[in-house]
């Protein structure tokens, strides 16, 4: 895969592409996932590039600790906070990463006691 290409997040950050947005920051953006798995389905992704989990460094820490802070405002916004919600990161090929750009899925709207993604 070509990383030099702008992916699908880039162009969603940068409003190259339409994309229904629920948040957006000078570090984050929220916007809804196109396949969702559940009735909310949100994918948080940090608007600087990192490519997965493993890129992670300390010099990431305010974006990241800033994306889970995110998810739990979005949750609260979508009043799913108290009935519950999953957020999930999956990392490389074989952990269901499918697009080489760090993102966060916040899923909720349902039980999700068995829900795997």
């Amino acid at each position: 895969m070509n990383y030099e290409k702008k992916n699908i997040f880039e162009k969603i950050i940068k409003k190259e592409i339409k994309s229904e947005i629920v948040y957006q920051d000078e570090k984050i953006t929220a916007f809804k996932d196109i396949n969702p798995k559940a009735p909310i389905h949100i994918i948080i992704v940090p608007n600087k590039f990192i490519k997965n989990m493993n890129e992670i460094t300390i010099k990431h820490s305010k974006i990241i600790f800033h994306m889970f802070y995110t998810a739990v405002k979005i949750a609260k916004m979508k009043n799913i906070d108290f009935s519950g919600y999953k957020l999930i990161i999956n990392c490389n090929k074989d952990g269901g990463q499918i697009i080489p750009y760090l993102h966060m899925h916040l899923i909720g709207g349902i039980k999700l006691s068995n829900f795997i993604v």
